[in-house]
């Protein structure tokens, strides 16, 4: 892995940073003791963001001012990788800071059980107003639940799998904020993705949550808050009012756009890089570089729309007087390979799918830049640290206050995925298309991640991966079976072994 870039920040200059911000916290904005001593909670976080969309990342083409303004403010964690790359299984991990497999939520669309804390149940402090503003996707997705005091929904086209309780009838908070616009359903009395994807700015889904969370932080101003904003975007239908925001001149393919994929690389992965190029995604050809390019702009497009919505939340902050009291975070549920080896959306075991961006503007830590991997499983230890929780929660994951402060080394990261994990039941996709013994969907795998750059993916029913990060970023020589690195693969196997043991995983892998 690359070295650490970015200012330094020593023990002695993060404790005295602590120390200011805690007396900024006791200065207080608020008229309630509780106000004084606890700071916010925003959790800005989108659906489908690769790391590299933003100039922290390296991207310096793509427009996004404000996330690059949050990111020369934040912790940016430049190596983070998600629990799942899929939805449902990702997104309980960030709620509950378990594992999918522990959770029982290793595909989409199986529901977080009600015994299940999230986070407003681990933090269990009344002080707190609390909110989820966008998609939930665990669930009975229009209905409050978990804790959450305020919900704001934007998804209708799940209901199918709402418990039998439910009033399966009840529409989204965006569905009814169409309706009062003088919109008429597309589908069958809902609003499809695509009708929403091509409405003006004004009327999107980021503008809808931008919108409501300015509301929530002018309400709740005056005492301590958490709330939770989910973006849809840049997930697909991957188009919206920014198409042509970026020139397609200035649109950056994947250096690995051409990697064939070699016969040692999984069966699955290949027959989904043929089945893109034959057949494209829905009306979009896929068989040029001129073709990626337009998605991509797309893609970008998407990511500037929420950008805006975020720069719109952020100066509301900042008129509030509440942005020395609030910690800010920003990160994705999982990537998207959008290009790379010619393939598309998530699901994968390489970086594009299982890396995002995380960024975290902590009050009194100094900006910096964090290239040591980390894990989504201590995004809840390490919210709840910050945050000087009081919780009686066992987690699996470790705050990464200490690795920050350079208290702590770095430690190996791990990703599961599971048998079934990548079919969305809700919408066509080619992975469900396609589905065969060895498919994304028919194989489990599990993944180690090593400090110095080494990553090794065993699959139950194909071919298995290791790749040199830092000779190989883009992955595009899988050395799995080569002989000068068989000690290798046998220590990796072994300490990827010992994290199933030790979190109870069912799926037996092996080199």
């Amino acid at each position: 892995m690359a070295k650490s870039s970015g200012p330094e920040v020593t023990r002695r200059t993060f404790l005295g940073a602590q120390a200011a911000a805690a007396a900024s916290l006791a200065a207080g904005t608020g008229s309630g003791a509780a106000r004084k001593e606890k700071p916010n909670l925003l959790f800005l976080w989108t659906d489908e963001q690769r790391a590299d969309t933003m100039a922290a990342y390296g991207n310096r083409a793509i427009h996004t001012p404000n996330l690059n303004r949050l990111a020369s403010e934040s912790s940016v964690f430049r190596n983070a990788y998600v629990s799942q790359p899929v939805c449902t299984p990702s997104r309980s991990t960030v709620m509950t800071g378990l594992w999918p497999h522990t959770t029982g939520c290793t595909e989409n669309n199986i529901a977080l059980q009600p015994d299940t804390r999230a986070f407003p149940q681990i933090l269990s402090d009344p002080d707190y107003a609390t909110g989820y503003f966008g998609k939930w996707h665990l669930g009975d997705e229009v209905f409050a639940q978990h804790g959450f005091q305020e919900w704001r929904s934007i998804e209708d086209m799940y209901r199918r799998y709402y418990r039998e309780e439910r009033d399966s009838a009840e529409k989204s908070s965006y569905w009814h904020f169409l309706r009062e616009q003088g919109y008429t359903p597309d589908a069958g009395g809902d609003f499809s993705r695509g009708f929403a994807a091509r409405r003006p700015y004004e009327h999107s889904k980021p503008r809808f949550l931008e919108m409501e969370t300015c509301d929530f932080l002018r309400r709740h101003r005056a005492e301590p808050f958490a709330l939770f904003v989910n973006f849809l975007e840049p997930h697909m239908p991957f188009y919206g009012p920014f198409d042509d925001e970026h020139r397609l001149d200035e649109v950056l393919v994947p250096a690995n756009l051409e990697d064939p994929l070699e016969a040692n690389e999984p069966e699955s992965y290949r027959t989904r890089q043929a089945h893109y190029r034959e057949h494209g995604w829905h009306d979009l050809p896929l068989e040029t570089e001129a073709h990626w390019r337009r998605l991509i702009a797309n893609y970008w497009g998407l990511v500037h729309e929420v950008d805006k919505a975020v720069g719109g939340i952020l100066r509301t902050l900042d008129e509030l007087g509440l942005a020395d009291n609030t910690i800010v975070v920003y990160t994705s549920d999982h990537g998207d390979m959008m290009g790379s080896h010619r393939l598309l959306t998530k699901c994968f075991s390489y970086e594009e799918s299982v890396r995002v961006p995380w960024l975290m503007r902590i009050p009194g830590v100094a900006a910096q830049q964090v290239a040591h991997p980390v894990s989504h499983i201590d995004l809840m230890p390490t919210l709840l640290d910050v945050m000087r929780a009081h919780t009686d929660a066992v987690l699996p994951g470790r705050s990464l206050m200490p690795l920050v402060r350079g208290e702590r080394e770095p430690e190996p990261v791990f990703v599961e995925w599971h048998p079934g994990g990548g079919l969305d039941k809700s919408g066509p996709n080619p992975a469900g298309a396609i589905r065969k013994p060895g498919t994304p969907t028919g194989s489990a795998f599990r993944m180690i991640v090593s400090p110095d750059g080494w990553k090794l993916t065993l699959h139950t029913e194909d071919h298995n991966q290791l790749y040199n990060l830092q000779d190989d970023p883009g992955e595009t020589v899988n050395i799995f079976g080569q002989s000068q690195h068989r000690e290798r693969v046998c220590a990796l196997t072994q300490t990827l072994h010992a994290w199933q043991q030790r979190v109870d995983d069912p799926i037996e892998v092996n080199a």
